[in-house]
């Protein structure tokens, strides 16, 4: 049968234990074709024969959201609905399917996302985001409370809007939302869908600050022109809340992330 959901997994396969729990939960969560996208030297022949990933696609190596668009590029015809995840993130069991009935129910949405469990590096909750259709329209004016992991959105939405933008860095993500907001609905379903591994490792954590000062140069270049010189008014503030936010995670996670 064809699957209608692809999920790619970009991955430099340094944490193997992370990704075979990653590729086990896209498993667990409902019928997908699981793309890898990974450097030739990694060998997933294993993960291949033990039914974890699909397909393998070589990283070209123009960054992390040139490889998510040329894998979701290279996904089958018959994929509808998409998106990405980090190798040492999760989804909930049956998260895929309820997403697909949002979807197939309501054709003006474009994208479904839910809430997700923060986990430290041992796998325990430090924190739960369950921001709610809210987050949607703070996404203009603060800080990007929708979590990726665990969101599906159409492929044809995904390509009408051009993808990712492969010249961010950290940002792609927030700037795919509201762009995505722009065309279509992004519908909150109230249930978890995915974990997101907090610990130093993870990209958004290692350079905060840089993620937090591309976030808020995207916020800005969807405002409207008029409004732009205005912005300063709450972008400060914005920045140093999430600034503060993060640190008080991370020391959340940190304890129990040394015990690894």
């Amino acid at each position: 049968m064809s699957q209608r959901v692809g999920i790619v997994v970009p991955t430099l396969g340094e944490r193997p234990d992370y990704l075979e729990q990653c590729l086990s939960s896209i498993r667990k969560a409902g019928d997908a074709h699981i793309l890898l996208v990974a450097p030739k030297s990694l060998d997933a022949s294993g993960l291949i024969s033990t039914g974890l990933v699909d397909s393998v696609l070589e990283d070209k190596g123009g960054g992390l959201p040139a490889a998510i668009n040329q894998g979701i590029d290279s996904l089958p015809e018959s994929v509808e609905y998409v998106n990405w995840l980090g190798d040492d993130d999760l989804l909930a069991p049956g998260s895929l399917g309820s997403s697909i009935k949002a979807l197939g129910q309501k054709p003006y949405v474009v994208m479904t996302f839910g809430a997700c469990d923060y986990i430290d590096g041992n796998g325990e909750i430090v924190w739960v985001n369950r921001t709610g259709e809210w987050a949607v329209p703070l996404l203009r004016v603060g800080p990007d409370l929708i979590p990726q992991p665990g969101a599906l959105f159409r492929k044809s939405a995904f390509k009408s809007v051009g993808g990712l933008n492969t010249d961010l860095g950290w940002a792609f993500d927030f700037d795919l939302f509201i762009r995505l907001s722009k065309i279509g609905k992004l519908h909150y379903l109230n249930q978890t869908l995915a974990s997101f591994r907090w610990h130093p490792e993870s990209l958004s954590v290692e350079h905060r600050k840089k993620s937090i000062a591309e976030a808020s140069k995207v916020r800005v270049s969807h405002l409207p022109a008029w409004i732009r010189p205005f912005s300063l008014l709450w972008e400060y503030p914005v920045r140093q809340a999430t600034l503060v936010a993060g640190k008080r995670l991370s020391a959340q996670a940190q304890p129990k992330a040394r015990t690894q």
